[in-house]
């Protein structure tokens, strides 16, 4: 329980009904933003999204015994209610304040990390947990595939969770022990402000390429490089990749202070000497991290050689982005240099054993702009074949089919076209979608329908020197069929091909 009046203190509101400073000291039971969890005197968020309007609950919410209602706009409600109405410029804006509030603003006792970006969030948070909990720092995480408070690990449904949910993450990991938490921002959160409610310590972009542009996304590339921008209004340093080439348009009107690291001239810290490793089939990147000058607030100067054991220049960016937060922690150098060697992310370029001769990775890339970026990222290295297995979730645009055969033909040696997520479309008409892409390109192809057969024929026909790259699910362990999600992890998959083979590692 809360007082109204704590719950709105960093809130401007008008009240259309009721006498605000006599309810200041009313008792709040809960606080509520989903209709079908109205309970007597708490306080209902009328939020307006894509598919319902809780504005059209405000009657039910007053019927059920809520004490107060936060919108936008006037609703109706019955005339003899004692319900207390306040209007405010934005209900979600609104929500994510009062859920700070009513969780105790844990935000404040914790060092907040925020990062944005196109690519490169979900593996960049992991490297800061890694180098932060490798200082001896105890790390919460909040990203596209997990939210990680201690020892728990929960299945995210959003990059970015809706405000009410993001601060009771937030509390508990306060509960527990925490003293940082480093999640990722996407666009659509900061359109909503689901992570508004307190200042990041620190802000960071990795970089933009038109996505997320449509219907109940983004209007346009501009729209969401502004939104984008948004946490860089909302955090006290602003760190940014300043190779990409929209960086001054995303930190425009900015109000923190702006540090930049990249390969180029110029960059505060800057990467140098890349070297692509491959040792034992384990594809990575040597290079040598450089920070002149005196000391000063953003940290000390630096100046070391270091290596992840990730593919492709966009895992040095990924890099330097954790060295650049983490500079700010005093973390010393051989414990950034040991976390990047340990640091793995779930299904992102992942690595996984199954022969001494070829490398097998799975990765998420599930459009032709990661396909692409991770295709031409693993060509750069020595190898036999390049080898891509994937499919195309179903119900989804068939352009996006098309697109993604194209790029597989036309950069992979050999690509096995396969199931995805085949929801209520036949899986063979997707293949066939994905055929007609290849066959604008010279590029060879096998279609085999079961993904775990697919998976099998990649492995026992795998060349020495191959790079085999199953793309598509990334950490995904389901594949929905009918309306059904029916449990499958691709790492499972290869442990009982292995295991039928009766190979061992």
């Amino acid at each position: 329980m809360a007082k109204l009046g704590n719950l709105l203190e960093n809130l401007e509101v008008t009240a259309l009904r009721g006498d605000l400073e006599a309810a200041s000291e009313q008792e709040i039971t809960a606080l509520v933003y989903d209709s079908r969890k109205i309970t007597k005197d708490c306080l209902f968020v009328c939020i307006e999204g894509a598919n319902f309007d809780g504005h059209s609950a405000a009657a039910q919410a007053v019927s059920q015994g809520a004490a107060v209602l936060v919108v936008r706009k006037p609703v109706e409600v019955p005339q003899d209610s004692d319900v207390l109405i306040l209007q405010v410029e934005s209900t979600r804006y609104a929500l994510a304040f009062l859920s700070a509030a009513w969780f105790g603003h844990p935000a404040s006792r914790l060092t907040t990390i925020g990062i944005t970006g196109t690519k490169g969030k979900t593996t960049s948070t992991y490297l800061v947990k890694s180098i932060l909990e490798n200082a001896g720092r105890k790390v919460g995480l909040i990203g596209t595939i997990e939210v990680i408070i201690g020892e728990t690990h929960i299945h995210a449904e959003n990059t970015t969770p809706e405000s009410y949910l993001l601060q009771s993450y937030l509390s508990r990991m306060v509960e527990a022990g925490c003293d940082a938490v480093v999640m990722e921002v996407s666009s659509q959160a900061l359109m909503q402000h689901r992570s508004q409610g307190f200042v990041f310590d620190f802000g960071i972009f990795t970089n933009i390429e038109p996505d997320h542009i449509g219907p109940n996304e983004h209007a346009s590339f501009e729209e969401y490089m502004r939104c984008k921008g948004l946490l860089f209004k909302q955090c006290r340093v602003g760190i940014v990749n300043r190779d990409d080439a929209h960086w001054q348009q995303v930190t425009q009107g900015h109000t923190c202070r702006l540090e930049t690291y990249g390969l180029s001239e110029g960059c505060d810290i800057r990467a140098t000497d890349l070297k692509l490793t491959n040792v034992n089939g384990k594809l990575g990147v040597a290079f040598h991290v450089s920070c002149g000058g005196e000391e000063t607030e953003s940290g000390r100067p630096m100046d070391f050689d270091a290596q992840i054991d990730m593919p492709g220049r966009f895992s040095v960016y990924n890099a330097l982005t954790a060295i650049a937060i983490c500079r700010h922690f005093d973390v010393s150098v051989p414990d950034i240099q040991s976390a990047l060697l340990a640091a793995k992310v779930k299904g992102r370029i992942e690595p996984v054993k199954v022969s001494d001769a070829f490398t097998l990775l799975i990765d998420y890339a599930h459009n032709a702009m990661a396909l692409e970026s991770l295709l031409t990222t693993l060509k750069e290295y020595e190898h036999g074949r390049l080898v891509c297995v994937f499919g195309c979730g179903g119900n989804r645009s068939r352009l996006r089919r098309f697109e993604m055969g194209e790029v597989s033909g036309r950069l992979a040696d050999l690509t096995v076209i396969t199931s995805d997520n085949p929801r209520f479309e036949e899986p063979q008409a997707i293949i066939d979608d994905i055929v007609t892409g290849i066959q604008k390109t010279d590029g060879k192809h096998i279609e085999i329908c079961d993904r775990k057969e697919a998976i099998a024929w990649a492995i026992d026909h795998g060349q020495p020197g191959d790079i085999i790259v199953l793309a598509g699910k990334g950490h995904e362990d389901y594949q929905e069929i009918r309306g059904v999600k029916h449990h499958m992890d691709e790492r499972e998959l290869i442990a009982d091909i292995l295991k039928e083979r009766g190979i061992s590692f």
